[in-house]
């Protein structure tokens, strides 16, 4: 059985970094900042510093709902507006617990992961600030993209996978 814990714990850590760490750099950033890149990093939007951590706020909340909030609304949902394969067997009531916890698991994983990369994104943006005679290489957030979407094929490869067998009956 999964258990959230673990990625619950690690969210928790990261608010917690990320708080630190960007509060350190709220002085001395200017009073507008950069807040939007093209693709080859050049600023094309900016927003009152204030604004900018009220929108790192949040996005923040945004990944807790997608982490914590999207499991908890299917759990409370009935089985028939669930769309889940085999879910005559997933949603059994001998199952439902196992499936929930599953699903509470992934999903803190997903959320962690939609909150680390928003945390790289208002970074690069931040140093981008501090330094924009030496702004850091935007082939960094290529990475992180490329990486964002390759976890999130194969979240979804896994999941789908784990709901599309039936594990064989134990005749025992």
């Amino acid at each position: 059985m999964q258990d959230a814990r673990l990625p619950r714990t690690l969210f928790a850590v990261l608010a917690a970094g990320a708080a630190i760490y960007f509060s350190s750099y709220y002085a001395e950033l200017p009073a507008v900042v950069a807040s939007h890149f093209n693709a080859q990093g050049v600023p094309n939007g900016w927003q009152t510093k204030s604004a900018f951590f009220a929108v790192f706020v949040g996005v923040s909340v945004l990944a807790v709902l997608v982490g914590f909030g999207i499991p908890r609304i299917i759990s409370l949902m009935p089985p028939e507006l669930i769309n889940l394969p085999k879910k005559q067997y997933w949603l059994a009531p001998e199952h439902l617990a196992e499936t929930h916890a599953f699903l509470n698991s992934y999903f803190a994983w997903f959320g962690c992961a939609v909150f680390l990369i928003m945390i790289l994104t208002f970074d690069y943006a931040i140093q981008s600030n501090l330094h924009p005679d030496n702004r850091p290489d935007i082939s960094r957030m290529w990475y992180i993209l490329a990486g964002f979407v390759l976890f999130t094929l194969v979240w979804t490869i896994r999941m789908l996978l784990r709901f599309v067998r039936v594990p064989p009956r134990n005749n025992s």
